[in-house]
């Protein structure tokens, strides 16, 4: 399928890619069969070294010039006209994917709760299942933020010399507390709605509405809502904040669903690259394609000092620091400042490759 819009000349695809070989879980379960919606735009050059997998968000979908379009498009820092482009919908995401909403091949039925929990390795495994199906032998750069940060990171461990760059935004190499407890307030949210347990696509959507705007307050920064929350009149209820939270939550609940933010908040909270590695430093310096790692000095979710951790720990790392006031969702937002730091990590790179 053609994703058809006035502002693009050259088309991106959609299809759906169905993988009938198992999916041996790092629990240990095993997923018979799945399939991942994903979109490509651009062309393959003749020696195929031109691709770019983009890795989305938490409640990122297949289409980045959706969410990215400062940066991934025509005439952006990766062009279609240049680039060969892929980005594909997580597995446990609700935008075409298999997730919990998915029938369940052994029993016919929609798998709801009894989805198997999944892990950001997890994940990576099941896009290198994509990978080989689109016959790329290598890939040029994967560049993900935030969860997509992490499965790049996963995945760039399991690549090896089929990977040239890495570029990881506002993402870890290790779940910290701090994530996995802003994580389970969220689940909490959702387990408090009632009708949470219910087999049915509805189930936990109010609870979402709620974890969503808890999930705010992580993404952003106090000044951020000092700035554009902040009040003029003297008031003692009804808040600007108050409806700006509320106002995300039913925004989100719209257009995702409980169980899958369930899923894919979980696989966050397992990530961690040196798991079974001989620990995180470890497996990063196993990385030796060039990296790139960017933090954001507001981002009060993922630490510039986790971001950093990575740039040291890998062979062929660099950091550098976006400066915003928007917090962790500065990598969706600044543009400018992250097509610069592209620019000069590609030309730092290249030089790199010549010497």
């Amino acid at each position: 399928m053609n994703l058809q819009s006035p502002h693009l000349t050259i088309e991106m695809t959609q299809e759906i890619f169905y993988c009938k070989e198992a999916l041996h879980l790092e629990s240990g379960e095993i997923l018979p069969e799945y399939k991942l919606s994903f979109t490509t735009q651009g062309q393959l050059n003749e020696k195929k070294d031109n691709v770019v997998w983009v890795l989305h968000a938490l409640t990122g979908d297949a289409n980045p010039q959706e969410w990215w379009a400062g940066l991934v498009g025509e005439d952006k820092f990766y062009d279609p006209s240049r680039h060969f482009i892929v980005c594909a919908n997580f597995l446990g995401s609700c935008y075409g994917s298999t997730q919990p909403l998915s029938k369940n091949p052994s029993t016919g039925q929609p798998y709801y709760y009894d989805f198997p929990n999944i892990t950001t390795r997890d994940i990576a495994a099941s896009l290198d299942k994509l990978r080989l199906h689109l016959g790329l032998d290598k890939i040029d750069a994967l560049i993900g933020g935030s969860l997509g940060g992490q499965v790049a990171l996963e995945w760039a461990y399991t690549l090896k010399e089929r990977l040239n760059k890495a570029i990881i935004i506002a993402s870890n190499a290790k779940a910290s507390p701090w994530i996995i407890g802003f994580n389970e307030t969220q689940r909490m949210a959702i387990e408090a709605d009632q009708s949470w347990g219910s087999r049915s696509p509805e189930a936990g959507k109010k609870g979402l509405e709620a974890a969503r705007a808890i999930g705010m307050l992580s993404y952003r920064h106090p000044q951020t809502f000092q700035q554009h929350q902040s009040e003029t009149e003297e008031k003692t209820d009804n808040f600007k904040i108050s409806s700006y939270l509320r106002y995300q939550g039913m925004k989100l609940a719209n257009r995702f669903n409980a169980l899958s933010y369930w899923t894919l908040s979980k696989a966050m909270d397992s990530h961690d690259l040196g798991r079974g590695r001989g620990g995180t430093a470890a497996a990063l310096a196993k990385i030796h394609c060039s990296v790139l790692a960017i933090g954001v000095d507001t981002d009060l979710l993922f630490t510039c000092i986790e971001s950093r951790f990575i740039s040291l720990h890998t062979a062929r790392g660099t950091y550098r620091e976006i400066s915003s006031l928007y917090g962790h969702d500065a990598f969706l937002i600044e543009y400018e400042q992250l097509q610069y730091i592209l620019q000069s990590f590609y030309l730092e790179d290249n030089r790199s490759v010549r010497t």
